[in-house]
């Protein structure tokens, strides 16, 4: 099992260096580990070369055996720590960045005072995530649902805010209609053309409204801090700029215009027939400060 282990990790690391720093090994530890495996079933495992590691057909098969095996080991695992009931361990949460700023950071202290043998690692990306490679136990993502091997459970519903600060809407003045955002600077994603498509509802019917301006980004705080120095207008979600709102330094802007449609956000994470104890207690503290009736 632990050469397994090693072999497993050179594949999802993508070097024996890199398997090594994972495992707390030496890179030659990791080598001699490997080949022991090799010489053991009498197959090669890797074509070896000094840019990267690629799989043989026989190491193929052992890679996709060794996650079922693994994946057999945790449900075991996890089937008698439920029995306990304890928390503990790694709990591994993948999350958009934004959310997780503002939404989880200000929550996590108390989860953690709950089940003080846990330890939580934060992945933070708004790429979409590979729970095998990343180990991740849950994501928190938005748009369209994840493939059918994994379990999503709907945790809230974001709706998008246009809104500035009062010191460019000073200078500028407020928008009445959303025709008149062609008169102002608006600030957007560099990344994703769709988002920049900003959709109203006008006279009962739904349209988007080019919004254009001087600056964009390829990340939302970055927008957020943009405007807040009143550099123009933004859309962003709502649990992004929620605090700011609250507090006065943005005010949102064609209120009367925006269309009902909000964007869901769901609790991601593998079907296993075992859920773990940590990942029990994840989902159930979300779904307490997360309630869908809010």
């Amino acid at each position: 099992m632990s050469e397994l282990e090693v072999f497993v990790a050179a594949v999802d690391s993508g070097s024996f260096s890199a398997a090594g720093r994972r495992l707390e090994l030496s890179p030659s530890a990791v080598s001699k580990l490997v080949s022991r495996l090799e010489d053991r079933l009498q197959a090669r495992l890797f074509h070896r070369s000094s840019r990267a590691l690629t799989l043989t057909e026989a190491g193929r098969v052992l890679y996709d055996e060794g996650q079922t095996i693994f994946a057999a080991l945790r449900n075991a695992e996890n089937a008698v720590l439920a029995c306990s009931g304890e928390v503990s361990g790694t709990l591994r949460v993948h999350s958009m960045v934004t959310f997780a700023k503002y939404q989880l950071a200000p929550i996590v202290g108390e989860f953690l005072a709950r089940h003080p043998k846990l330890r939580i690692e934060f992945h933070l990306t708004n790429e979409p995530v590979d729970f095998t490679e990343q180990r991740i136990d849950v994501s928190i993502q938005g748009g369209p649902l994840p493939d059918s091997s994994l379990v999503a459970r709907r945790l809230l519903d974001s709706a998008w805010i246009i809104c500035a600060a009062p010191s460019y809407l000073a200078r500028h003045g407020t928008p009445q209609t959303p025709d008149d955002l062609a008169r102002h600077n608006c600030l957007n994603f560099s990344q994703r053309t769709d988002w920049n498509a900003w959709p109203v509802l006008e006279h009962g019917e739904a349209r988007t409204v080019a919004a254009e301006g001087n600056v964009g980004a390829n990340q939302g705080d970055m927008l957020l801090q943009l405007a807040r120095h009143g550099m123009g207008l933004v859309r962003l979600a709502e649990f992004h700029v929620g605090e700011d709102l609250r507090s006065g330094r943005l005010v949102r802007v064609l209120a009367d215009y925006q269309p009902p449609a909000q964007e869901p956000l769901y609790l991601v994470y593998q079907g296993r027939k075992h859920l773990s104890p940590r990942v029990q207690a994840f989902l159930a503290f979300m779904g307490e400060k997360f309630p869908r009736d809010m």
